[in-house]
């Protein structure tokens, strides 16, 4: 059962939401919230495994409440559904830790296999947004970013090549014939060597510098 906080400022989208949720089996929304500083109060209360987080509100906005949640619960994951594709909100949503972005007008299948994928450990990205992303991610790797995958060892380096090829940890287990409990300690490892707190900056860091990309698999 995946237990899922929903926020946004417009109760019609709550409701229309929450409804959509409600038909699936393995889907709980624990609470609903319509804004960042009512999100963060109900993570902490309910500590739910996902938050669907809208991003322009009031009093808190969906990226500062994001980056609260992922610094004080990083158990709990993130995935923004908003109706904004503006590079600077895409961008500021996964530095804040979002596991995935999508926008509002994805339809019900995709909603669904959005929540389902971020539970998987994977990335979910609209893409009407990929784009932006990818073109973002190619073009800016930073002195700093390149001195920490200096620190990764070969192994690490295999599995972040995997990750950011979207697999989650049963998946890399099976391919490279080790535990799914060594594979969490590696992946452990390799957030804290590059500095990030999610799977999904790990990737981008990854695909900045070619690992994990089309292109090296040519």
């Amino acid at each position: 059962m995946i237990r899922l906080l929903l926020v946004d400022d417009q109760d019609v989208v709550r409701i229309g939401i929450s409804a959509i949720l409600s038909t699936e089996e393995d889907i709980e929304v624990v609470a609903t919230a319509a804004d960042g500083a009512e999100a963060l109060y109900l993570v902490e209360r309910h500590l739910p495994d996902l938050v669907l987080m809208d991003l322009k509100m009031p009093v808190m906005n969906g990226i500062q409440a994001t980056r609260l949640i992922r610094e004080r619960f990083p158990s709990v994951k993130v995935l923004v559904l908003t109706t904004y594709d503006a590079d600077e909100w895409v961008f500021d949503a996964i530095r804040a830790g979002a596991a995935g972005y999508l926008l509002k007008d994805s339809s019900r299948e995709d909603l669904l296999k959005a929540i389902q994928l971020t539970m998987q450990g994977q990335t979910a990205v609209d893409p009407a947004v990929a784009g932006k992303l990818f073109n973002h991610v190619v073009h800016n790797i930073t002195p700093v970013e390149s001195r920490l995958m200096e620190n990764l060892s070969e192994r690490e380096r295999e599995i972040l090549k995997l990750i950011a090829q979207g697999l989650n940890n049963r998946a890399i287990a099976e391919k490279l014939y080790l535990s799914e409990g060594t594979v969490r300690n590696y992946v452990s490892a390799i957030l804290a060597k590059l500095e990030v707190s999610d799977r999904t900056q790990a990737a981008i860091i990854a695909l900045r510098h070619g690992i994990g990309g089309l292109s090296e698999d040519k």
